[in-house]
């Protein structure tokens, strides 16, 4: 049996591919448990060290951004440039992260060779490739979306450059707003700009006759998110998809379809556009719309070699349910678990207990103005003023993903 001294025992090094908020659940899960300690994610109140618990563990956190941006406030962010500014916590910043056993490199991993466990990671500041072994991957670098459902920057500085222009064109738009797209982030950011004055023109453009169109939601939701987002002083036009935009010194003109128009000083397309961010992984760990399949226990499919070591979570994998935050860190978490797991079985020879994924029922919260309304099949339709408050606080839910990843938090040994 392996020596139960992990002081011997050179540490696992564990890459992690992404610092959002399945990256981020993972490494600092991943930490406690290595501690010796019960995962942060399980909170409990007295938290024991067991001796034969503690592993050696380093993590690398490769992502193209410079912090973390909670990416749930992107509708805020371009509304109000104080919001802007907290939403993006450089990781420099984060006392969570400022271990001796986190290293993090701005850059992007571009290839892995899983037989040999090497990865090749493209550094932002000197744009050098260099090679990096690894004992486990995670795969957490999420789906690529299109401004302004997401930043189009890679630091901080450029973040506040570009919401800080689109706030002060709202600000100084006269002829009104016009937002394209009636999915979660058209129908936030259209009642947030409406919130932040409600003397300012909000127009919402949806192809379809129902918003929130592809969601796989009841009729009933749907209609309730229209009905407060009319509440809410925005109006909307409906079931005509936009055929062109015309840009003049006086505003621009936006054409439907069925030959209407409508004039204003400021368009934003929020029409949800996205692909997974994934060009370093093996292809037939893909499936036909390039997300990852995984086993339930979040491993590479067991064709991929090596799979025991690879790992993926977040809205990069396909698995059940709606993409969102909460199901992204609760992925991490479940893949700290396993990793911890497969390192004490390495290191101590103990059989390990794999966490494993149920399928989840697809189920929503959009914040619209000062209300909210959440679906899911087993809580049925919520909505109103203590919605918001409990999915999202007063801050587009970053203060509740702040302390569940314990951010916050310096490292607890």
């Amino acid at each position: 049996m392996p020596s139960a001294e992990t002081t011997s025992i050179a540490p696992a090094k564990v890459l992690v591919v992404g610092g959002s908020y399945a990256g981020l659940a993972a490494t600092l899960n991943l930490l406690d448990l290595c501690d010796g300690l019960p995962p942060r994610f399980a909170y409990e109140k007295d938290p024991q060290v067991d001796e034969q618990k503690k592993a050696s563990v380093e993590v690398t956190i490769v992502d193209e951004r410079d912090g973390f941006f909670h990416l749930l406030g992107m509708p805020n962010a371009c509304a109000s440039k104080e919001y802007a500014d907290k939403a993006w916590v450089k990781f420099s910043e984060i006392p969570a992260l400022q271990s001796s056993r986190i290293n993090i490199v701005q850059g992007k991993v571009t290839s892995i060779d899983v037989q040999k466990k090497i990865s090749t990671i493209q550094r932002t500041q000197d744009n050098k490739s260099v090679q990096q072994n690894y004992d486990y991957l995670i795969a957490a670098s999420g789906i690529h979306r299109e401004w302004p459902s997401a930043p189009t920057a890679f630091d901080k500085k450029g973040f506040k450059v570009e919401t800080d222009r689109i706030v002060e064109q709202c600000a100084n738009a006269t002829d009104g707003i016009v937002v394209i797209g009636g999915g979660a982030v058209g129908i936030e950011m259209a009642a947030e700009i409406k919130l932040i004055d409600s003397n300012k023109k909000v127009t919402l453009i949806h192809s379809r006759q129902k918003l929130l169109s592809s969601e796989p939601l009841a009729d009933l939701y749907k209609d309730k998110v229209l009905e407060l987002v009319h509440e809410a002083g925005v109006e909307t036009v409906l079931g005509s998809r936009v055929k062109k935009t015309e840009e003049s010194p006086s505003g621009t003109t936006v054409t439907l379809e069925n030959g209407n128009t409508l004039n204003a000083s400021v368009v934003i397309n929020a029409v949800s556009k996205f692909s997974p961010r994934h060009p370093y992984l093996p292809q037939d760990a893909l499936d036909e719309e390039g997300y990852v399949k995984i086993t339930p226990s979040l491993n590479l499919p067991e064709t991929t070699p090596n799979s025991k070591y690879h790992f993926a979570a977040g809205d990069i994998v396909r698995w059940t349910g709606i993409k969102r935050a909460g199901a992204a860190m609760h992925h991490g978490h479940f893949v700290a678990r396993n990793v911890h797991q497969h390192i004490l079985q390495q290191t101590r020879g103990t059989t390990p207990e794999y966490s494993e994924l149920t399928p989840a029922e697809p189920g929503m919260c959009v914040a619209i103005g000062k209300k909210a309304a959440a679906y899911s099949d087993t809580y049925g339709l919520q909505e109103g003023e203590e919605t918001l408050k409990l999915f999202f606080e007063d801050d587009l839910g970053f203060g509740i993903c702040w302390r569940h990843m314990g951010l916050g938090d310096k490292p607890r040994l």
